[in-house]
């Protein structure tokens, strides 16, 4: 489906249909782009037989570690598949000359590591079970925000270990779930280190992101507030609400 460049991106209120993946139900603080890091190259492919839309989308994603192939057609789309190893590949649902299923199944054939996400301007039940059945990462519709698809290549991205948060960064996310999370209970620093056994000094330099705590201290904080650290690390996960 062609649609016009300035359509695709200002396309702010229709958002994505029947998707896979299920969103996060709590918003947590947003992280900066800065805040990430690839420890290796990744490759992605995205295969739209739309020019403008392959170029927007290559634009948004493009950062330092990221190697970003296009692919028009079908017979162009085979030959990088074929030829090369990809870590992500976002696939126009109908590619001309390539029907659907025989391109996932292509996918799943020759690059078995790769996720997918599936991008489509003409959604349908048949598409979803389709992009279920191959177990795409995602399936978005035309149009859509290219945030959203960046949210989406950024969680993609995590799960497969491709992209990390900085240590400076995981200890201010760190710190300021702590911080909104007393202050949510009513708590004072005080009245928080009374209840942990946590030195003061030291909760407060947790919350500023001055300091790690040890998975001891991280415990006695999750004891405080009547938690599990699982729903601590679940938050600290989150990205930018997604």
């Amino acid at each position: 489906m062609n649609l016009p460049v300035d359509t695709f991106a200002r396309a702010k209120t229709m958002p994505a249909v029947a998707r896979i993946t299920s969103p996060t139900p709590a918003k947590a603080s947003s992280v900066p782009e800065n805040a990430w890091f690839c420890p290796q190259e990744v490759r992605i492919l995205v295969a739209d037989d739309d020019r403008a839309i392959c170029q927007l989308i290559q634009q948004s994603l493009a950062r330092p570690s990221f190697r970003i192939e296009v692919a028009h057609s079908a017979p162009e789309a085979r030959e990088k598949l074929t030829g090369q190893s990809y870590h992500l590949i976002i696939l126009d649902y109908v590619l001309p000359g390539w029907e659907a299923n025989e391109a996932l199944e292509y996918l799943r054939q020759h690059q078995p590591d790769a996720s997918v996400i599936v991008i489509t301007g003409y959604p349908s039940l048949e598409g979803v079970v389709s992009c279920l059945r191959a177990r795409v990462y995602d399936y978005l519709t035309k149009p859509f925000e290219i945030q959203q698809l960046e949210k989406v290549v950024q969680r993609c991205l995590q799960a497969k270990g491709l992209l990390r948060m900085t240590e400076e960064a995981l200890l201010e996310r760190i710190g300021a779930f702590i911080r909104d999370r007393r202050k949510a209970l009513g708590l004072t620093l005080a009245q928080m280190s009374e209840r942990t056994g946590v030195s003061l000094g030291y909760l407060s330099q947790i919350e500023l992101g001055k300091n790690s705590a040890s998975i001891e201290t991280l415990y006695r904080i999750c004891l405080g507030f009547g938690i599990r650290m699982s729903e601590l690390f679940a938050a600290i996960d989150r990205a930018d609400g997604n």
